[in-house]
């Protein structure tokens, strides 16, 4: 098939010019490709690789991984957010190490079907591993077609994705899939911007219909607005001695498998006064004896769809009897709290305090 004018063009670009320099590009591993993606997802770049690093170092292979506790994976973790992946992580380790020995699948089919991998993770992995002809779609890819297209259907559509993968797929060089992948991903990342766009330089410029149509500014659409909800935390730090309370979050939410001291959430904002924390008191502490040591500042955290507020508000208990046995928590040492992944929303607290966490 003849390759076209956005393929060759593309092609003589990220073999001419193309001088990103990016620490997996070339990587042929499987396992370290899937690693690098789960990461990247909701990560910024510079973030990225620290975490990668330790990750290899932690568990260089598949299976090292999936023979790991899962609270040492979740700190290493730790700081990255969307925890969710995280679990699928261990999950799809340990799924490959049961059901294919520990080598990971060779085919795109089988690693989409692999809990946690959509179809842009599928397709980087089958090319960039095995070089298999899968286009990938990420965000840089549909800014450059959307742009070069002049496109306005949605991209966040299921018309919109359908039809941007038939675009992408009729691009992409049979043989040349793990290049083609690569070079558009590092085009939208360094020429075809999203904001500034470097279109007086482009390669593509001769042809793309964005560019002659002055609509560059506007591509590509997204049909829906993100809609945050507002949730309100007050932590409780439930003393004894040098000891704290805390519990693991279970439920399907936020911050799945951390852990967290005991939580109280509202549907509206707190003025925190001693009847407001009176009133908030989890119900197995009512009655019990206590002392108010301290209420912290608002702590604040964006997420992708919540905004989350709140504040830490710190008890002294007088005895202990039938405490942690009543609400599914444990007292753990509060120089030792380092031992424990919590969420960002806590270590930015635990920052500010003067208590070990080592």
């Amino acid at each position: 098939m003849m390759e076209s004018f956005f393929t060759k063009a593309l092609l003589q670009w990220n073999k001419a010019e193309n001088k990103r320099l990016m620490p997996w590009k070339g990587e042929k591993n499987p396992y370290k490709i899937w690693l690098s993606e789960v990461i990247l997802q909701q990560t910024r770049v510079e973030q990225w690789l620290p975490y990668y690093n330790n990750f290899i170092t932690q568990y260089p292979t598949i299976t090292a991984l999936a023979n790991a506790n899962d609270n040492d994976v979740f700190k290493l973790w730790e700081g990255l957010g969307y925890y969710s992946r995280c679990k699928n992580l261990l999950f799809t380790a340990r799924y490959v190490r049961d059901h294919y020995n520990g080598v990971f699948p060779n085919e795109y089919e089988t690693i989409l079907a692999l809990k946690g991998i959509g179809s842009y993770t599928a397709a980087a992995i089958a090319s960039f591993a095995y070089n298999l002809p899968h286009a990938v779609l990420d965000g840089n890819v549909y800014r450059v077609l959307a742009r070069f297209y002049n496109e306005n259907l949605p991209i966040d559509t299921t018309l919109g994705k359908k039809h941007f993968t038939t675009l992408i797929k009729e691009l992409l060089p049979i043989t040349k899939a793990s290049v083609f992948n690569q070079a558009i991903m590092d085009f939208g990342a360094t020429i075809c911007t999203p904001q500034k766009p470097l279109c007086n330089t482009c390669c593509l410029k001769k042809e793309c219909a964005g560019f002659k149509n002055n609509t560059v500014a506007t591509l590509p659409i997204k049909e829906k607005k993100l809609q945050k909800k507002n949730r309100y935390f007050y932590f409780f730090i439930i003393k004894h001695n040098n000891n704290i309370l805390i519990q693991k979050r279970t439920e399907k939410d936020i911050w799945q498998n951390l852990h967290q001291f005991i939580l109280v959430e509202k549907d509206e904002p707190q003025e925190l006064n001693a009847q407001t924390i009176h009133s908030l008191i989890p119900v197995f502490l009512q009655n019990k004896i206590y002392v108010v040591n301290q209420v912290s500042k608002i702590f604040t955290q964006t997420l992708t769809h919540q905004h989350i507020k709140g504040n830490f508000i710190t008890l002294s208990l007088k005895e202990l009897s039938n405490v942690a046995e009543n609400n599914g928590s444990f007292w753990a040492n509060e120089n030792h709290l380092g031992q424990f992944a919590f969420p960002k929303f806590i270590n930015q607290y635990l920052q500010t305090i003067d208590v070990a966490i080592v």
